[in-house]
């Protein structure tokens, strides 16, 4: 299926690894061209060359901290300057430490919603003027199956990435009309070094293996395995379409069927 997206613009924050780079991926096959986000330069040189020798999409990239303050105003004159705007943007974060409701510690929770939250607010919004101008845009707000089903020592991913839902869906009813779609992909286990963490994490506080930990928690997925980031990738290119121009204000599972509501 040809997505309708080639020549477009694309954003994609966190970018030089994971799920970030797997929608960057797709996009830069689908043929748009791309712009890598992340605090390791040597990690988005190496991404950005890649992708761009695979092509037909061309990658770029920009060093960014997202808990930088100015962080929002570095990225869209980035994009502006190598893109010429943005098209379509892929809101992206890393997730906060393990732990539960009762994390004592203020300050790291003031920290992870200025990242999370606050960022990924600020940088949409410098965006979406492009999107309204040109009258075309994508912005796709990655989170976690967490906003649906909590996840068990994830508390201030299930708290901070849940505030997103209603701000997304807010945004989706008001540039419906503009020709720009607003959606959220939420991943389940899928196979990046943030699952690693988990996994090693859960075989600490358990007393079992990661192996055991793993095997666990695949047996419990109705598609008896963990995701792949070309999995997450396809879906999320998707989302970004112009195929997907009728799809707005969801919140799209990409879990192998591990969310047992409806």
């Amino acid at each position: 299926m040809d997505l309708g997206i080639k020549g477009k613009r694309a954003l994609v924050l966190a970018s030089s690894q994971g799920l970030g780079l797997g929608i960057a991926t797709k996009l830069c096959e689908e043929g748009a061209d791309v712009l890598l986000c992340g605090r390791v330069e040597e990690k988005l040189a190496a991404a950005a060359g890649a992708l761009t020798a695979a092509g037909p999409g061309k990658a770029g990239y920009v060093v960014v901290d997202l808990s930088d303050a100015d962080a929002a105003a570095t990225l869209y004159s980035a994009a502006r300057e190598k893109l010429g705007g943005v098209d379509i943007l892929v809101n992206n974060t890393g997730g906060p430490p393990p732990g539960t409701v009762d994390t004592p510690d203020s300050d790291l929770w003031r920290a992870q919603i200025e990242t999370m939250l606050i960022r990924v607010i600020e940088i949409t919004n410098l965006c979406v003027a492009d999107m309204k101008a040109s009258g075309w845009g994508r912005v796709l707000t990655i989170a976690s199956s967490g906003v649906v089903q909590p996840i068990s020592n994830l508390a201030m991913s299930n708290t901070i990435r849940s505030s997103l839902v209603g701000w997304s869906k807010s945004l989706s009813n008001e540039v419906a009309s503009l020709g720009i779609t607003v959606n959220m992909l939420l991943p389940g286990r899928i196979r990046t070094d943030r699952l690693k963490q988990l996994d090693a994490a859960a075989a600490k506080r358990t007393g079992k293996t990661v192996e055991e930990v793993s095997a666990a928690e695949q047996a419990s997925i109705p598609a008896g395995r963990y995701g792949t980031v070309e999995d997450f990738g396809n879906v999320g290119a998707f989302l970004c379409s112009e195929a997907a121009s009728y799809v707005t204000g969801g919140l799209i599972r990409c879990d192998g069927g591990s969310i047992r509501g409806v």
